[in-house]
């Protein structure tokens, strides 16, 4: 019995760690560097074909998208739901409650807003009007 927990619990160390060990492209890494040198708490995963790091920044919690060129495709910053325009909250709300949200700076510089429902990303222009979901 003891052999058999000893050996669930390296197999489950052992798919954690697998599951943490994106392969990034070292380009993708040091425009991450050169960027965020004092970036905290860094965790990379593959979406799509591109390479997502979530990280603190100081007091901020981030997220960047990169394509394999290195190229920032969003960079989505965390803020506290009450930062949310009036619109963006009533909206949202009305389809559940918001997890989590967000401002995503896109790489020709526009802005959204987004609220996450459900597993679900709203997302609105920056006068709060809804622009689209995006499933999880």
């Amino acid at each position: 019995m003891r052999s058999s927990f000893i050996y669930c619990t390296a197999m489950l160390c052992t798919t954690v760690a697998m599951a943490q060990n994106t392969e990034v492209p070292a380009n993708v890494k040091a425009a991450f560097a050169k960027n965020y040198a004092t970036a905290t708490h860094v965790k990379w995963e593959k979406e799509h074909g591109k390479y997502e790091v979530g990280f603190d920044n100081g007091a901020d919690h981030m997220s960047v998208l990169y394509n394999d060129k290195a190229v920032a495709e969003e960079i989505e910053t965390a803020i506290p739901e009450s930062k949310l325009p009036e619109k963006v909250r009533k909206y949202a709300t009305a389809k559940g409650k918001i997890k989590e949200a967000a401002i995503i700076v896109k790489a020709d510089g526009s802005k959204v807003y987004e609220a996450e429902v459900n597993h679900t990303d709203l997302l609105f222009d920056m006068n709060g009007n809804f622009l689209k979901e995006v499933k999880e």
